[in-house]
């Protein structure tokens, strides 16, 4: 191997030198040509303004017209801007709390979940993040839920930027990129809810395991709390369709308390008649409960989402000698015929005042136990 190097390194010393005179000779053709490009560059040979086209094609075709006087420039391309995203209204409708509160609204477990709680001064979140209303507009109130918001992008955009306000959106919990679309919900006027998935193996795909009847109760606990720690800044948790477990008094039990000690309130979108198991949990354990039996959007319905919606609309604003004011709220699937339907019917109903069109808060059932936990905050009894 030494000897080898040797060798290289003799071949290498044994080379002939270049001749300087050609060294020179090269360095002032470099010299040269760098004169000759700075010439190009700087230039002013006819004084015609330079032109930005569009394609290699045009650039091309200007070649053969240089020498034609009378050629005419095509003019320079256009520029066009991209649309901007739709921006939201100024924020309204929401209590601003201070940060303090805020941030006492949620606890961090000690495995990293963020979970909703009450807050040491007394608030609820269900109170604290949800959509105010004016209590002293008619008494008769309609209210409007889209439920499954987040399985279809978008869908979900138009259900947050074209629907109005004072309809609330529950998403679910798979949706990606939850929290900002969260965010986006409230900064468009909506208060937000989550789909608590029931005996849906479809959801697991997603990243969410539901709860189930076959479950025992820690791991559906487990599910639950997973499914709280998705977000932040909703309001609470909707049901739809009541499967096997939410018939269950013994599988609800222990995750109607986790929902009541969390000051959160549930949403059941059930059709049967009569009491459910869910609603006299809610009313032992002390959750605020709303129900509807009001999918507004069934095909066999007949007149259409808007149809529909009048129909409900005419039956809340109904009275009678002593008896208290009708409340009611319909459900919805986030599809664009139904977005496009209830926003022109918004824009139909200004200047009525036979009934309040208000957000879910407003159809919240809250008793005995309830509301002995609102009264712990007494700023959260005003709407």
């Amino acid at each position: 191997m030494s000897a080898a190097r040797t060798s290289r390194r003799v071949a290498i010393v044994a080379k002939k030198r270049p001749d300087p005179r050609g060294l020179v000779a090269a360095y002032l053709l470099v010299f040269g040509l760098i004169a000759a490009f700075a010439g190009i560059a700087f230039g002013d040979f006819d004084g015609k303004t330079p032109q930005i086209v569009d394609s290699a094609v045009a650039a091309s075709a200007l070649l053969p017209a240089a020498k034609d006087a009378t050629a005419t420039t095509p003019a320079p391309a256009e520029i066009q801007s991209l649309p901007l995203p739709r921006r939201p209204p100024k924020p309204s409708g929401f209590r601003s709390l201070p940060a303090d509160d805020l941030a006492a609204l949620v606890e961090t477990t000690a495995d990293g979940l963020r979970l909703p709680r009450v807050a040491p001064s007394g608030w609820m979140p269900w109170i604290a993040h949800s959509r105010r209303f004016d209590p002293a507009g008619p008494p008769a109130r309609l209210g409007l839920l889209v439920i499954n918001v987040g399985l279809n992008e978008a869908a979900m955009r138009r259900a947050i930027e074209d629907l109005p306000p004072e309809v609330s959106l529950a998403f679910l919990p798979g949706t990606p990129d939850l929290p900002r679309r969260l965010a986006q919900a409230r900064a468009f006027g909506h208060e937000s809810y989550l789909m608590l998935p029931m005996d849906d193996l479809a959801v697991a795909e997603r990243g969410v395991r539901p709860i189930e009847a076959t479950a025992d109760g820690p791991e559906n606990l487990r599910r639950l709390r997973a499914t709280l720690a998705r977000g932040e800044g909703y309001v609470g948790l909707v049901i739809s369709p009541p499967g096997r477990a939410a018939q269950s008094e013994t599988v609800m039990r222990p995750l109607v308390m986790e929902i009541a000690e969390r000051g959160l309130p549930l949403i059941e979108v059930n059709p049967a008649p009569g009491a459910t198991p869910i609603q006299r949990l809610a009313e032992e354990l002390g959750v605020g409960y709303a129900r509807s039996t009001d999918v507004l959007d069934y095909k066999l319905a007949g007149d259409g989402v808007a149809g529909n919606l009048d129909r409900l609309g005419a039956w809340v604003s109904e009275t009678a000698p002593g008896r208290a004011p009708r409340h009611a709220f319909g459900v919805m699937q986030p599809d664009d015929e139904a977005i496009t339907a209830i926003a022109a019917w918004y824009k139909g109903q200004e200047g009525q005042t036979a009934l309040s069109f208000v957000p879910i808060i407003g159809h919240f059932e809250c008793r005995n136990a309830c509301m002995t936990r609102l009264r712990a905050q007494p700023a959260q009894l005003r709407p």
